[in-house]
């Protein structure tokens, strides 16, 4: 094959930062319409050979060719130039600006006003971004604000960025990482559509199902390096899994009969109301036992994150009763829960679970920083803070750049996830609250996180999962609780319970059947 017949080729590529080698000596060849893959673990290195094709860095070694051309990418904007367009993990949206104004920023249409004053023709801009989504079934509203919108809707705003740039080759960066199970199958679908009209899709992931779901090729990344490129119906996934962390993964949890102490957690009558005092959460009674994994299915937007968050502190609830080992914790502050025995992984990991201009060392010391040996006479002691720091890096496999010294906003979105569940995990709290403790995960942190949800369990330690993937649920849980529309409409034990009984439950079914 010439190699004129591959859009985009990147021959021996390396790119190092301060302490790591993200990327080491890689070769990929992309194929005019179709659907490449780059697989890997969370810090395998996927996304840093994206952003150097993006322009966002520059290689140190090897080449990149775009159409047969040896190209120098020194910025996004000259990428965009090579219509190359990325939908980066963590979404670039001006948050007070209409999906319209977002979308054609820096490339605005102009009407002359007066014959001679330029101004931006929004009127235009409004239909033309109509046009563009009808076309591509990526329905927006143009004139909607981005604070306004789900994630989803953003996304299609981050695509619709990229074909008003006229883009051909499009990188998704983690496109599903952040979607419920419902989303991610019309995403799927609109990148199926996308390659279909011509486009070139390069898609960075480790969900394996969503690479054998729409991906013709896939090539696997371990630790920097290309370990191999796979035709992706002829590779099953358990190969794929094995190749991608470097060892045999087990799919399924080992997880030994559940011995129930006594009520950790009682949740009385609680009501919580919104912003707009709609009530999201109503009247909802359970208790969670010590050596108990208390699962909540529900889909999305059904009120188990207002929930979880009340439970935290996050929010105030209307009404009803919250008590920790037999303590009434309903105006306690978030502090004040955590010392009395409450940890909480939150679903939004980047604005309630981490500080990101703060290194990963002083993330990891939030809960413990003003007690010794973290501070002694309320002075900070550095050194227990670089301890700690390459404790947790090391049991919990934080891939980090510089250390504890690593800033967290540049880390990995799973590096980010496993952060927070070091610092939850080692409060050694009575009650530990996951809310989508592996959203974003390779398969191989998934496999370790889960497992070290059973055992904490098993150490004894009360557990609220809150998760939209049913499998985990049915995997992990001791008891399951489906709420739907705010309201527990089911609860029993997980071995009474089916997948399919559960799913009809979450869609409100059987709500209020046996409830």
């Amino acid at each position: 094959m010439s190699d004129t017949e591959y859009i985009v080729e990147m021959k021996h590529v390396t790119k190092r930062f301060p302490n790591i080698v993200a990327n080491d000596d890689v070769s990929i060849q992309v194929r005019k319409g179709e659907i490449y893959a780059l697989l890997g673990e969370n810090g395998a290195g996927k996304s840093t050979l994206m952003s150097m094709l993006f322009g966002m860095y520059q290689p140190d070694e090897g080449e990149i060719w775009v159409r047969g051309k040896k190209e120098n990418i020194v910025s996004p904007s000259y990428a965009t130039e090579l219509n190359i367009g990325m939908v980066h993990q963590h979404f670039k949206l001006v948050s007070n600006y209409t999906i319209a104004e977002n979308i054609i920023l820096g490339m605005e249409p102009v009407r002359k006003v007066l014959g001679c004053i330029p101004v931006v023709d929004i009127k235009k801009a409004n239909r033309e971004i109509s046009a563009l989504s009808e076309k591509y079934g990526l329905q927006v509203v143009p004139t909607d604000v981005i604070s306004d919108i789900g994630v989803s809707v953003q996304q299609r705003v981050e695509i619709l960025k990229m074909l008003y740039r006229e883009a051909e080759i499009l990188i998704f960066d983690e496109p599903t990482a952040v979607l419920t199970p419902q989303e991610i199958g019309s995403l799927l679908e609109i990148i199926r559509t996308l390659r279909d009209g011509g486009k070139t899709i390069i898609l960075i992931t480790h969900k394996l199902e969503e690479i054998k779901q729409v991906a013709d090729r896939c090539a696997i990344l371990r630790r920097g390096r290309l370990i191999g490129v796979y035709d992706v119906a002829a590779t099953s996934t358990k190969k794929m899994a094995n190749l991608m962390v470097g060892r045999e993964v087990s799919f399924d949890t080992e997880k030994p009969p559940a011995h129930f102490g006594k009520v950790v957690l009682q949740v009385e009558n609680l009501t919580v109301r919104n912003e707009d005092r709609f009530e999201k959460v109503k009247n909802v009674s359970f208790c969670i036992h010590a050596g108990e994994i208390f699962a909540i299915a529900g889909v999305a937007g059904n009120g188990q994150v207002e929930l979880a968050d009340a439970v935290a502190g996050l929010v105030r609830p209307s009404s009803g009763r919250i008590l920790l080992g037999g303590r009434d914790i309903t105006e306690e502050t978030v502090r004040g829960r955590a010392e009395a025995g409450l940890a909480y992984i939150p679903e939004d990991r980047q604005n309630c679970g981490l500080i990101l201009d703060f290194n990963l060392k002083n993330n990891e010391a939030l809960r413990k920083y003003y007690r010794a040996p973290f501070a002694v006479r309320s002075i900070l002691q550095p050194p227990e803070f670089d301890s700690y720091a390459e404790k947790l890096i090391d049991k919990y496999d934080i891939r980090s750049s510089q250390g504890g010294d690593t800033v967290v906003r540049s880390m990995s979105g799973g590096n980010q996830q496993k952060a927070i569940v070091a610092r939850e995990i080692e409060q050694d709290a009575l009650l530990t609250i996951f809310v989508q403790p592996t959203r974003g995960l390779d398969i191989g942190a998934i496999e370790n996180i889960r497992k070290q949800i059973v055992s904490e369990r098993n150490k004894g330690k009360a557990i609220m999962l809150i998760s939209l993937e049913l499998d985990e649920i049915m995997d992990l849980a001791d008891t399951i609780a489906v709420i739907y529309n705010g309201e527990i409409g089911k609860t029993a034990p997980a071995g009474e319970l089916t997948t399919n009984e559960v799913g009809e439950y979450m869609m409100g079914v059987k709500h209020h059947e046996e409830a």
